[in-house]
């Protein structure tokens, strides 16, 4: 064999995954699609390059740190949400892996950070008295620039005694009789191989699924907005708690409706998925780095089973279509969206709140259907009464920001495949849908492979 093991994809999961082998005397390889961290650089520079070019490989996507390595660096420690890694390995293990996850980040250049916590918090019952429900969690915030030189460590630490391939796609994984053979820019084979592609390559992990006749199971695909408003008017929950997830469920159509990633005096992205521009947001550690405005998701879960099976394709399409009128993401002023009309760049230039991302003003009733759009509206009214001030008619709306989910595929409690030796972890398993989640997961798929080569 080339390799003990290899594993496919240098996000949050493959990297602490290979972190559990330094030191073990195994020959371990990973192999990536994109660049490594030093030369992930996205052409927007705001003056000659205004707005996504798509690229063939998106340096904001992919790369050395996955799709997470250009956040904010928010390490959320709970089963609450983030994905479903505590149903395969018990909620104890999992809390477990993402404290221990916490304190590799701090000892490669995270320390000093805060970390933030729900517990004994007002916000619960202000939250409860407006319809609202707060989810607990403890909060580590990194910051892009700290969580940035995390990796930088790591990657670091790592290339001693990893061998890492950037720029190398894998095109296909077969199985073999003592192992796996992975084909990329040539032949390489391994022992044990983990299967780490996030988000990204939810589309490659389903072709993988189908040629290794391993199952899965639809998953969701969250569709929303982006919301951005003065930072002040959320500065009594981020002081206190940074990121809040604030569930609420609409009384027109009983949708679940939830507050993501927020980014107190942060930025509005965008983002490269398979070729659809995107929204998302960063915020920063650096004081000399933060801006006046906070911004923060808002998205609808939506489930498709029968007979329509995709809920990534349903997603993808509504990208599309907001492509195919601004070009790339759209922005609106939610006082124009309330009152029926599309934003213009006059009232956009004459808003209060001075938009951090270079979008096309436009519609988004034109984009989101009724149902979802209805379900933004209501909640943006719930918001404005424990956080006066988010529906303003200043509120700026970024659309579309789509979160969309691999297929799960099925494993045993261990995260292996129905192939013995084949394991998946990180956001690609359709099983996370976090940093710490993903991180968690690598960690506990290299633990459960060093028990087995060294049994």
């Amino acid at each position: 064999m080339d390799y003990d093991v290899i594993i496919i994809g240098a996000g949050p999961g493959g990297i602490f995954a290979a972190n559990e082998f330094l030191g073990s005397g195994k020959k371990v390889a990973v192999f990536e699609a994109g660049n490594e961290l030093s030369k992930r650089k996205c052409p927007i520079d705001g003056e000659k390059v205004k707005s996504c070019i798509k690229c063939k490989v998106c340096s904001i996507m992919s790369g050395f740190g996955g799709a997470g390595a250009f956040s904010d660096g928010k390490y959320n420690i709970t089963n609450d949400f983030g994905g479903s890694l505590y149903e395969h390995i018990g909620k104890t293990t999992a809390l477990q892996l993402m404290e221990y996850v916490d304190r590799i980040n701090l000892e490669n250049g995270g320390e000093g950070t805060k970390l933030y916590s729900t517990e004994g918090t007002q916000f619960h019952k202000i939250c409860l008295q407006n319809k609202l429900h707060l989810l607990d969690a403890k909060v580590r915030h990194l910051g892009t620039d700290i969580n940035y030189r995390v990796l930088e460590n790591l990657y670091k630490k790592l290339k001693e005694q990893v061998d890492f391939f950037f720029n190398t796609p894998v095109t296909e994984v077969k199985k073999t009789e003592n192992g796996y053979e992975i084909i990329a820019d040539k032949v390489y084979t391994c022992k044990y191989c983990i299967i780490s592609v996030g988000r990204i390559g939810s589309k490659w992990m389903q072709k993988t699924c189908k040629s290794l006749n391993i199952p899965t199971l639809s998953n969701r695909v969250d569709i929303g907005v982006r919301v951005e408003l003065s930072a002040e008017i959320f500065e009594h929950l981020t002081n206190e708690l940074y990121e809040s997830k604030i569930v609420y469920k609409t009384e027109k159509f009983e949708d679940s409706v939830r507050t993501f990633c927020m980014n107190p005096h942060g930025i509005v992205v965008n983002e490269n998925t398979n070729g659809i521009i995107t929204v998302n947001g960063h915020s920063f550690e650096g004081q000399d780095k933060k801006t006046k405005n906070t911004n923060f998701a808002l998205l609808v879960s939506k489930h498709f089973s029968e007979p329509f099976k995709n809920s990534n394709e349903y997603g993808e399409s509504i990208a599309r279509l907001s492509n195919m009128l601004g070009g790339g993401v759209l922005v609106q002023r939610f006082g124009d969206l309330i009152r029926g009309r599309r934003s213009t760049q006059k009232r956009i230039d004459e808003n209060l709140v001075i938009p951090t991302l270079n979008a096309t003003p436009g519609d988004l009733s034109l984009v989101l259907p009724k149902r979802i759009l209805d379900g933004i509206i209501e909640m943006i009214y719930a918001l404005d009464n424990v956080a006066k001030g988010t529906a303003n008619d200043e509120t700026l709306l970024y659309g579309v920001e789509v979160k969309f989910y691999n297929m799960e595929v099925e494993t045993d409690e261990n995260l292996e495949t129905r192939h013995k030796g084949l394991y998946v972890a990180g956001d690609g398993s359709g099983v996370t849908h976090s940093l710490s989640h993903a991180s968690a997961s690598g960690v506990y798929a290299a633990r459960r492979i060093l028990q087995q080569l060294n049994g």
